[in-house]
């Protein structure tokens, strides 16, 4: 589909995001299109990753069905590989970062010598990439622009971001989808590192938004090797889209003024479709299909899809 420019009866709204594009329906209903930009330091890059946008989608329907269980999800309808469509939903204006070892930015704030992470304490005598005693929720606010910023839970409540009952009730969800998704991925032979989790309402009820377990919102090690690895103080082998971050700091770009996006070559963008590929069928355990549709097939079948809704 690319760059499509839909237009649908009775839309209300439309939002461009980095990755998504998001059309509103009658307040009601969003359909959610995941195209193959790729975002880095909060940075489009110039060049799309043919079938990202299937690759995340995909895992997100399937995460969002093994844990609807645990939390009623926003999920309505997948009517195409790359769009979803769910119940538009008052959102939470904080992202549930969950941490299951010390890693990425905990590790950094670790390394500098504090030991509090918005507002949770760390223990002494940790390496990098060790597991917590327990995984640790450290939250951020969501900006529309730039980058989000560390907050604690107290700071939360007393701004009045969250209520106290609904936040208590969001640690919750948040500790439970990360034990299952702890749980999926040691079937894989992968350790969920880190996550997040965006929230929303529905009338009275919470509902998870948004993807859950992705590659480009969670962090994942290979299991095996990973003890090995940690007595010899080796770096653990990642599945995340880390690989794109650290070939842009390789190229001398990490989003600051000035500093130009290096050039995407045909190889380098053929090497990142192929890795999201792997992991999809890492993540997934399913063989990954490539599917291209039409702008206008794929207009036509979403408007079929919200006659039904």
């Amino acid at each position: 589909m690319l760059e499509p420019n839909f237009k649908f009866p009775k839309q209300t709204a439309f939002y461009k995001g980095k990755v998504r594009d998001v059309y509103t329906i009658e307040d009601k209903l969003m359909v959610m299109v995941v195209s193959d930009r790729i975002s880095a330091f909060d940075v489009v890059l110039p060049r799309p990753i043919p079938y990202k946008g299937q690759v995340l989608n995909q895992v997100a329907a399937i995460m969002l069905d093994a844990t609807k269980d645990i939390v009623p999800n926003w999920v309505k309808a997948v009517p195409l590989p790359s769009v979803t469509i769910g119940v538009k939903c008052e959102t939470f204006p904080v992202e549930m970062v969950v941490r299951g070892n010390l890693t990425g930015h905990a590790w950094r704030t670790y390394k500098s010598g504090k030991r509090e992470l918005c507002g949770v304490t760390m223990p002494e005598g940790m390496k990098e990439n060790d597991f917590f005693p327990s995984p640790i929720i450290t939250p951020t606010t969501k900006a529309h622009e730039g980058h989000d910023e560390d907050i604690s839970r107290e700071e939360i409540i007393a701004q009045g971001l969250v209520s106290k009952e609904d936040y208590e009730q969001l640690e919750k969800y948040t500790l439970a989808l990360f034990e299952r998704g702890k749980e999926l991925a040691k079937k894989r032979g992968l350790i969920l590192v880190d996550t997040k989790y965006e929230f929303g309402k529905a009338g009275d009820t919470i509902v998870v938004i948004d993807e859950i377990h992705t590659p480009d919102s969670s962090r994942f090690f290979y299991a095996e090797g990973y003890e090995e690895k940690q007595k010899a103080g080796e770096a653990q082998k990642q599945l995340s889209k880390e690989f794109v971050r650290e070939w842009l700091m390789e190229n001398g770009f990490q989003g600051k003024d000035g500093q130009k996006v290096p050039e995407m070559t045909d190889a380098f963008i053929k090497s990142v479709s192929e890795r999201y590929i792997e992991l999809f069928e890492n993540i997934t355990g399913q063989k990954f299909v490539k599917e291209d549709v039409s702008a206008a097939d794929a207009e036509k079948k979403i408007i079929e899809t919200l006659n039904t809704l």
